[in-house]
């Protein structure tokens, strides 16, 4: 629930630092900055203009600190109320300090996201935007970094919005045949409704499809690196990285537990998983290690299947074969500075259909060539859920959408067996509800407290 009281909290990052911003919205901003922060000109602080002054505790009148204030009247600010801002030094005890200030003279701490919470409730942003701020802030990689940027200026809210007019469109020559049987107006017939609802339907599906791409490039790739024991596994982690991260011995079964590191592949954020050497063990604490390697691979978008090319293919390798099917990614035949027991025929035998890799995880030229097929894997991926600009991200907005997809199809199925409207108009309505709980049109406190739960404070 929307009060309309005044809150203030810290704008930057807790620590201490060279500056930091306390902020404060709501109908008192104004005037609790009036009483703790004086400008050093005798001049009314204009709004939008920042100025320099002292921050003073307003029973003593005694310094606190040199700080520059700013004040964004409503409804062109933030979060559509009145803001004030202070910019002061970041010395920790200085921001609580000046916090408390605000604190003893009315205002109370913001929740998480309750700055951006406002500014949705106030239509200063809507939800998707909202959510691209903290994609923004928790951005890994370039990628993220463009799709939240193309989300917070409104490419996924318009695409939303052009869908949603789609189907109100169609719910109003619905209605009008309702209302209206009786009077002679040009109505769509309903093979045209029907076309409507299935040219809308499609569009939907195109942009239900994009997720697995979106979620790709909001949260990165995660890549298993899986084999039997002591075939390398930790050696390729170890040059992927650049780092001596995993240990690394000659002695089977060394890596017990899922070890896991993230690095940059061109635009691409990667977790990389080193996990422990699937094989039969009566080790109960290897055995734990094993199940979590199955796991990781199971939740893996990539696998990194790492093969001992100077030893006979076994039974632990057709395992790891097995558990590698019909995934993507890349098999990496080790050890080629040894000589040679398997071939890339021999793998293939065993069920491998990712590209096969001759590979040696001591040689440093290795790693390029692993790396572009490690891209390529991503890149397939990407390609295979859609080629439009915009993209969806979260599961809110697919499990939104699949709603939407659900009802336009019962719209259809009611057209063609020649349903009244009265029936075909409910879930014409119920696909336009559920689009609109994408951008915040139609919400509930629950959704809302779900979405700005992820938020820092000050944000």
């Amino acid at each position: 629930m929307y009060i309309a009281d005044t809150i203030v909290a810290p704008a930057t990052a807790p620590g201490q630092g060279a500056v930091a911003i306390v902020r404060l919205s709501g109908p008192a901003a104004f005037e609790i900055l009036s009483k703790i922060w004086r400008p050093k000109a005798k001049a009314d602080l204009g709004p939008r203009y920042l100025a320099l002054g002292e921050i003073v505790d307003y029973e003593t009148g005694a310094q606190i600190d040199n700080a520059m204030a700013v004040r964004f009247p409503a409804p062109a600010s933030l979060t559509g109320e009145d803001v004030a801002e202070l910019q002061c030094h970041g010395g920790s005890y200085l921001v609580r300090r000046v916090v408390a200030l605000a604190m003893h003279l009315g205002a109370r701490m913001a929740d998480p996201g309750e700055f951006s919470r406002r500014a949705f409730l106030n239509g200063r942003l809507d939800l998707t935007q909202a959510e691209a701020i903290a994609d923004l802030v928790d951005a890994r990689g370039e990628t993220a970094l463009r799709q939240a940027i193309s989300q917070l200026t409104g490419a996924l809210a318009g695409k939303v919005h052009g869908l949603r007019r789609e189907v109100i469109a169609i719910r109003a020559h619905l209605e009008a045949q309702i209302d209206f049987s009786d009077e002679d107006l040009a109505l769509p017939s309903r093979r045209q409704i029907g076309a409507s609802i299935e040219r809308l339907a499609s569009d939907v599906a195109i942009l239900h499809a994009t997720y697995e791409r979106g979620r790709l490039m909001r949260e990165g790739i995660r890549a298993a690196i899986v084999g039997k024991p002591n075939v390398g596994k930790s050696s390729v982690l170890n040059l992927m990285l650049g780092t001596d991260r995993a240990i690394v011995t000659a002695i089977a079964g060394t890596t017990r537990d899922v070890v896991e590191d993230s690095i940059q592949l061109g635009p691409y954020p990667v977790v990389l998983q080193d996990t422990a050497g699937i094989r039969d063990s009566s080790d109960e604490v290897e055995k734990m290690g094993i199940a979590r390697s199955l796991r990781s691979l199971s939740d893996a978008d990539l696998a990194i299947a790492v093969f001992d090319g100077s030893r006979p293919v076994s039974q632990e390798d057709r395992e790891v074969a097995a558990a590698c099917r019909d995934r993507r990614g890349v098999a990496l035949l080790n050890k080629t500075d040894l000589p040679a027991s398997v071939t890339a025929d021999d793998l293939r035998a065993i069920g491998i259909t990712m590209p096969i890799l001759p590979f040696c995880a001591l040689a440093a030229d290795q790693i390029e060539p692993l790396k572009c097929e490690v891209v390529k894997a991503i890149e397939s991926m990407s390609a295979a859920s859609g080629s439009d600009d915009v993209a969806i991200s979260r599961e809110r907005h697919r499990e939104a959408l699949s709603r939407a997809l659900e009802a336009l199809s019962a719209a259809r199925n009611s057209v063609a067996s020649a349903m009244p409207p009265e029936i075909i108009v409910v879930d014409v309505a119920l696909a336009a509800e559920a689009l609109g709980e994408i951008t915040g049109e139609v919400h509930s406190e629950d959704v809302l407290d779900a979405i700005f739960r992820e938020f820092c404070i000050g944000k």
